[in-house]
C-alpha cells in the first residue's frame, strides 16, 4: 500500500506532520519526520491520525530539508508514522540530503526488519534507505507488551536494531545502549 501521490514523483512526501526538535524519538536532538499513511492499525497506536492515506498534505522534500537546516543543534532526523516503508523512494531521497548534512536516522517502521529485507528484494528504494539507516526501531506495537520504561519504544516486541552493524555482519544486531 503506498501513498496517493504521484507515485513517479519522489520529491515529495505525503506528511501528518513534524516536530522540530524533539528528545523522545531517538538519539539526541531530532527534527521528526510524521508521513501520513499507514496499513498495520495497530491496536493503541500513539498516532492513529497518520492512518490513512488520504489525509495529510504533500511537502517538497526541500522544504524539510530547509527546515532541518535552520537548527544546527540538530543530532538527527526521525522518520515515524503512519509508516514511512509506504513511500520508500520519496524517503530515500530525504535521506541522501540528511545524510550530506552529516546527521543520523532513525526510522520507525511497524514492519519486522525481516519482512523489510523481503520486500528490498524487489523494491531497490528499501534496500538503499535501510543502508542510510542508523537506528531501525522495527515491529508493530503490541498492546499487551506495552511497556513505558523501554527507550525508543512502545512494546517489548519491537526492537532497536544498530542498521550499520547489521549489514556489516549479515544479522540483526540490537543497538545495545538501548536497550
Amino acid at each position: 500500500m503506498t501513498s496517493t501521490q504521484d507515485s513517479k514523483n519522489f520529491n515529495f512526501i505525503r506528511l501528518a506532520g513534524v516536530i522540530r526538535e524533539s528528545i523522545v524519538d531517538g538519539p539526541g536532538l531530532r527534527f521528526v519526520v510524521f508521513v501520513q499513511g499507514c496499513p498495520h492499525g495497530c491496536e493503541g497506536c500513539h498516532n492513529p491520525d497518520t492512518h490513512d492515506f488520504n489525509g495529510g498534505y504533500d511537502c517538497e522534500i526541500s522544504k524539510i530539508t530547509a527546515a532541518i537546516d535552520e537548527n544546527p543543534l540538530l543530532d538527527g532526523v526521525t522518520f515515524s508514522g503512519g509508516e514511512p516503508m509506504c513511500q520508500p523512494e520519496a524517503f530515500l531521497n530525504l535521506a541522501r540530503e540528511i545524510k550530506k548534512r552529516n546527521l543520523n536516522i532513525v526510522i520507525y517502521t511497524g514492519f519486522t526488519f525481516e519482512e523489510l529485507q523481503e520486500r528490498a528484494k524487489t523494491n531497490d528504494a528499501v534496500r538503499q534507505l535501510l543502508q542510510l539507516t542508523d537506528l531501525l526501531i522495527d515491529g508493530p506495537f503490541v498492546q499487551k507488551q506495552r511497556d513505558l520504561t523501554l527507550l525508543f519504544r512502545g512494546s517489548s516486541n519491537q526492537r532497536v536494531i544498530d542498521m550499520k552493524q547489521t549489514l556489516e555482519e549479515g544479522k540483526i544486531c540490537l543497538a545495545e545502549k538501548y536497550l
